[in-house]
C-alpha cells in the first residue's frame, strides 16, 4: 500500500502534524491520509460496484472556491420513501442498530435516525471541521414536500424512483481542496475488513497512474435514442402562464415557478453522459448517484439549498437569469442588464423574505441576517442573481430539522409557498422527481450541505428527463419566460444531443 497511511486512533485534543494545521483526530474515529485527488470522479469508478454509491462533485479545478469532494457507497441502512408513505422504509445492511419509533412519519422517522447517530458517544467528540464524519447523505425530491404540507396529488407520476432515498453511511472518502488533501473516514460501524478493501481499491487506482481522459467508460457508451421533447407546445404553456397570472390578479400568489419537462430515450451507461456534461456545464454542486436497479441521478445545480457549517447555517437562493453574451462586450451588457433588472431584483427579494421565514421557524431569535442581496454569479452558459441568506442554531442534530422546514426551496416554488406549490400541481402535468428537491448530506459532526437539484437528470427504465423552469410575477412576459426554460435547459440538452444522439 505505497503511499497509504494510516493514523492510529487518538483522543482529538490536539492538531496532528500529518495533516499540517488543519486535521483532528477524532476519538473513536480513524482516518486514512491518501494521496490527494483534486478530482474524485476520476476514483469514483473505482466504487460504483459497491451498493449506492454516490459522488458529490464540486467539479475542481473549475470552481476553486469549492471546499471539497465525497465519495461513498455501501451503506449501514438503505433509506427510502414513496408517495403515500406514511414513514420511511429503512433496511439495515447487518443488524439495526436504532430503533425508530413504528407510529413517526416520514421526515419525523429519518429525523430519528439522524439524531440517534448524532449522539452517539463517539460522534459527540468528532470536530466540526470536517465536512463529513459519517451520516445520512442522499436524495429529497421535490415531492417530499408531501411529507411536510398536506399538497394536492393530481401530476402523473412515471419516473420509477423512490421520492427520498439516501443511505445511512459509515466510512467516506473525502477531498479538501484548499489544504490538498485527500482522507478516508472511518467510523466504528466499519470493520477492518471493509476499509481494507476500501484502501485496496484506491491503491489500485494510484498504481494504474490514469490520466483522467483513461476514465472515460469505453464500453457501455451511452447513447441518446431521441432528441429532447418537452411535455409542454408553445400554446400549452402561455395558457399555463395566463392562469398563473389570474391566480397572481385575484391575490392567491405573488410568484409561481412553472416548469417544463424535457425527455428522451437512452441505452448504456449514464455516468458517461455525466462526465461530458461536467466538461461542457461545470457547476459547484454537482452529483452523480445511482439507486440500485432503480436509476441515476446526474446533478450539475448551481445552487446551494442550505449549508449548516459549524452551527452557521447560509442559504444561496437564485433568482434572475440572462444567457451569456456571444462577445465579452454582449456578456458585459446582458450582465448589467440582470443586475438593474427591477422585476429581477423583485422576484430575488420575495424568496429571500421566505427563506427568512423558512430559516427562522427553527434558527437562533434574532440570529437572521442578509450579507449579500442581488450579486452576480457566472457559469458557461448563464448569469445568475444570487443573495445570501444566513442564521445559527445551537445543537448539531438540529441540522436536519432546520433542512425539514425549509423544504422544498423557496426559489424553485413561489411565494407564498404552499399556494405556489398547489398550483404547480394544478398546471405541470408531470412529476418533478428529484428536480426542485434537493441532493444532502448529514454529517453526525453537525455539518450540512444541501443543493436545490435544478439542471438535473433522472436516468430510469431507459428513460431520461430534465426540467427547466422560472418564476412568473405580474410582469412576466410570456415568451421571455418560455425562452428562458429552454435557455437554463439548452447547455444540458444540446450537450448529449451533439455528442450522443445516433
Amino acid at each position: 500500500m505505497n503511499n497509504v497511511q494510516v493514523i492510529p486512533l487518538v483522543t482529538y485534543s490536539r492538531y496532528n502534524s500529518v495533516f499540517s494545521c488543519f486535521s483532528i483526530i477524532m476519538t473513536d474515529i480513524k482516518l486514512v491520509n491518501l494521496p490527494y485527488l483534486e478530482e474524485l470522479i476520476h476514483l469514483y469508478p473505482f466504487y460504483r460496484d459497491l451498493p449506492q454509491p454516490i459522488l458529490l462533485d464540486s467539479n475542481q479545478p473549475s470552481f476553486p472556491n469549492t471546499d471539497y469532494d465525497i465519495l461513498v457507497a455501501n451503506p449501514i441502512a438503505s433509506i427510502s420513501a414513496t408517495l403515500g408513505d406514511t414513514k420511511a422504509s429503512i433496511t439495515w445492511r447487518d443488524q439495526a442498530l436504532f430503533q425508530i419509533d413504528e407510529s413517526l412519519p416520514v421526515m419525523e422517522s429519518i429525523e430519528s435516525l439522524i439524531q440517534q447517530a448524532c449522539q452517539l458517544e463517539w460522534a459527540t467528540s468528532a470536530t466540526s471541521e470536517l465536512p463529513f464524519t459519517g451520516g445520512v447523505m442522499g436524495y429529497f425530491g421535490y415531492d417530499a414536500g408531501h411529507f411536510v404540507e398536506n399538497l394536492p396529488n393530481t401530476v402523473i407520476h412515471d419516473v420509477d424512483l423512490p421520492i427520498i432515498q439516501a443511505g445511512l453511511y459509515g466510512w467516506a472518502i473525502v477531498s479538501l481542496h484548499k489544504t490538498k488533501q485527500t482522507i478516508l473516514i472511518q467510523t466504528p460501524w466499519c470493520d477492518e475488513q471493509e476499509i481494507t478493501q476500501i484502501i485496496a481499491r484506491h491503491t489500485h487506482f494510484i498504481n494504474t497512474n490514469k490520466k483522467p481522459q483513461d476514465t472515460d467508460i469505453k464500453d457501455n457508451l451511452f447513447k441518446l435514442e431521441q432528441a429532447f421533447q418537452s411535455n409542454m407546445s408553445a400554446d400549452e404553456y402561455q395558457v399555463k402562464f395566463e392562469k398563473v397570472q389570474q391566480y397572481i390578479q385575484a391575490g392567491d400568489c405573488y410568484q409561481v415557478n412553472l416548469a417544463q419537462r424535457f425527455s428522451s430515450r437512452y441505452s448504456g451507461d449514464p455516468l458517461n453522459a455525466y462526465q461530458s456534461l461536467r466538461k461542457s456545464c461545470p457547476t459547484p454542486f454537482s452529483a452523480f448517484m445511482e439507486i440500485d436497479k432503480l436509476g441515476y441521478v446526474l446533478s450539475h445545480s448551481p445552487e446551494r439549498f442550505l449549508q449548516v457549517n459549524q452551527g452557521q447555517v447560509e442559504s444561496k437562493p437564485i433568482k434572475g437569469t440572462r444567457a451569456r453574451g456571444k462577445t465579452p462586450e454582449e456578456d458585459h451588457s446582458l450582465a448589467q442588464d440582470l443586475l438593474n433588472s427591477t422585476k429581477d431584483k423583485a422576484e430575488n427579494l420575495m424568496i429571500v423574505d421566505l427563506l427568512r421565514n423558512d430559516m427562522g421557524k427553527t434558527c437562533d431569535t434574532g440570529s437572521i441576517k442578509v450579507p449579500k442581496l442581488f450579486a452576480l454569479e457566472s457559469y458557461p452558459n448563464v448569469h445568475h442573481l444570487v443573495s445570501t441568506v444566513t442564521g445559527s442554531i445551537q445543537d448539531k442534530e438540529k441540522h436536519f430539522n432546520v433542512f425539514k422546514h425549509s423544504f422544498p426551496g423557496g426559489s424553485i416554488t413561489g411565494a407564498p409557498k404552499i399556494r405556489a406549490m398547489q398550483i404547480i400541481d394544478e398546471l405541470e402535468p408531470h412529476e418533478r422527481s428529484v428536480y426542485c428537491g434537493s441532493i444532502a448530506y448529514f454529517s453526525l459532526n453537525g455539518q450540512m450541505d444541501s443543493s436545490i437539484t435544478i439542471r438535473s437528470l433522472v436516468a430510469d427504465q431507459e428513460n431520461i428527463h430534465c426540467w427547466a423552469g422560472g418564476g412568473l410575477v405580474s410582469d412576466s412576459q410570456c415568451q421571455d419566460e418560455y425562452h428562458e426554460t429552454f435557455t437554463k435547459v439548452k447547455r444540458l440538452t444540446h450537450t448529449l444531443e451533439t455528442e450522443f444522439l445516433n
